[in-house]
């Protein structure tokens, strides 16, 4: 067991192996603001690394609705039951991580296996609104939203302290040193699971032809070429960010995509911080959904969170990199906005991305002299 600095925590935590950090980390950016459900990530993903036998109950990327659906079943809220109540202190969590929850003499890892029917369900939930039922005369307003859902993708978080790595017996996981990507190196592992049941995600699956675990593998021959992964290149929405994540420990940087939007706006934030893995994958917050609910999910920072993509209009950078998102198949290294117009550069300072922050509006005539026709649609 080691001593680590957890950023997300806002303080050290217990990790039962040593840790050497990676040269760079990848991460993510999910808007979830704009995410319609649509599983065009989730199919892009099975039919790229899933489409095989023993695989058919694998989604390393999949979409739930909140705040019923989750895959495998009840996922979030077996593991908070394992870890118990914790509470915010500006900014410091005051809880057990599921390391620190683990029964040091059973387990590494505080962690629940989910049963195959857990696996049998991956619309569970799917479009269930809370609040229950809506009353005559009842209306939503900007403000106001007494019955929500909202959509929740999701995909491995390459966490900088990964559970499936910090259970696994056979040392057969373990972080790539050049880009923070995790794997499972398949000729060591035995398929004992402690992996599966130890990642408080359930994004660590075992494929029971082939008696081993598998998961997201971040799509690494992409990475390597500089392209982003297949669900964020897929995402027809534009929801997504990809690039790379800096400890704050170490500096940030103002140009660059994530750190911007995580470490600077503080707009995008990790799911379930509390679990203490660290994840890499941020979510910006749904504006319409309580923050108290949130908070449970995405930590103390959701009021400020909404607040600041409410007002997104108001700031003409932050508003132009999320105008980014879904630009261009190669990851952003940098980015720049300025009179109106976002770019977006790679690793070589090449611009692969320019786009207009505020999307150019046309209005037309309602009738139209020399075609003869009444337009319905005028803008």
């Amino acid at each position: 067991m080691s001593k680590v600095f957890n950023w997300q925590l806002g303080r050290e935590m217990d990790y039962p192996r040593e840790v050497t950090s990676p040269q760079k980390q990848i991460g993510w950016i999910f808007d979830t603001n704009k995410c319609i459900a649509c599983q065009t990530c989730s199919i892009a993903c099975k039919m790229t690394w899933t489409s095989g036998r023993g695989q058919e109950s694998m989604f390393w990327n999949n979409v739930e609705t909140k705040p019923y659906g989750s895959y495998p079943t009840a996922w979030d809220l077996e593991v908070m039951k394992k870890i118990g109540p914790g509470s915010w202190e500006e900014g410091v969590y005051d809880g057990q991580t599921v390391f620190e929850a683990a029964d040091g003499r059973k387990e590494k890892v505080a962690g629940v296996l989910p049963s195959d029917e857990d696996w049998a369900h991956p619309n569970h939930g799917e479009d269930e609104i809370a609040g229950g039922t809506m009353p005559q005369g009842m209306h939503i307003n900007e403000e106001t939203h007494p019955l929500w859902f909202f959509y929740l993708p999701r995909i491995c978080n390459h966490c900088s302290y990964p559970a499936c790595l910090g259970s696994c017996p056979r040392n057969a996981i373990y972080k790539r040193p050049e880009d923070g990507v995790v794997l499972i190196d398949q000729s060591r592992c035995r398929g004992y699971r402690e992996c599966v049941k130890a990642c408080p995600y359930g994004k660590t699956m075992f494929r029971p032809n082939h008696e081993v675990s598998e998961k997201c593998i971040a799509c690494y021959p992409k990475l390597e070429k500089g392209l982003q992964t297949q669900c964020v290149e897929q995402c027809i929405g534009k929801i997504r960010g990809q690039g790379w994540i800096s400890n704050p420990k170490e500096g940030v940087r103002e140009d660059h995509p994530i750190d911007y939007l995580v470490h600077i706006k503080k707009m995008a934030l990790p799911l379930y911080p509390q679990f203490g893995t660290q994840p890499n994958v941020f979510y910006i917050p749904p504006t319409h959904v309580p923050a108290d609910y949130l908070a449970q999910m995405f930590g103390p920072g959701v009021a400020h969170a909404q607040e600041a993509y409410r007002t997104i209009k108001k700031d003409e950078k932050l508003a132009g990199l999320i105008q980014l998102f879904g630009s261009t198949p190669f990851i952003l290294e940098r980015f720049d906005v300025r009179n109106g117009i976002a770019k977006g550069f790679d690793k070589d300072g090449t611009l692969v991305a320019e786009v207009p922050v505020t999307e150019p509006t046309v209005v037309r005539d309602h009738y139209d002299k020399k075609r003869d026709v009444y337009r319905l649609d005028v803008t």
